[in-house]
């Protein structure tokens, strides 16, 4: 009998930190509302108004005031920008690399197309012909596993 009860509360004990360690903000994404991110920008205009839980990896956050966290998509060069009002929360630098959910709506942005030109000439990219629409997700949850 001790010989199974050890294995199981060293289990329980790993299950337990692993949770312990996670940051969370607001109580935490809502997990039973999970889509991929990709799922999210096909049908943008649907998730604007119904919260959806999103996951990813955090690729960069916000240096000034943790403000904003970008998470990569489940589809290959797709990223979306996780954004908050400065000091609703503060995603740390230490959130890079590490996964991260996400519950909230999208918002969309239509920018002109000067308005995308000047974006992509800070990013150092070359101009476009067309104006390109921009996409945040206000979050009102976010876990961040470690």
């Amino acid at each position: 009998m001790k010989a199974v009860l050890a294995p199981i509360m060293m289990i329980g004990t790993l299950v337990l930190s692993q949770a312990a360690l996670a940051k969370t903000y607001n109580g935490g994404a809502d997990m039973s509302k999970l889509i991929p991110i990709s799922t999210l920008l096909n049908d943008a205009q649907k998730y604007t108004t119904e919260p959806v839980t999103i996951k990813g990896t955090v690729t960069r956050v916000c240096q000034k005031r943790g403000c904003w966290m970008q998470l990569a998509s489940d589809k290959k060069f797709q990223t979306l920008r996780v954004k908050v009002r400065d000091g609703d929360m503060v995603f740390p630098m230490t959130a890079q690399g590490k996964t991260a959910f996400a519950t909230g709506t999208l918002k969309i942005h239509p920018l002109t197309l000067k308005q995308t030109n000047q974006r992509r000439k800070a990013q150092n990219l070359a101009p476009v012909e067309t104006a390109q629409v921009l996409h945040l997700f206000a979050p009102v949850a976010v876990t961040i596993e470690d």
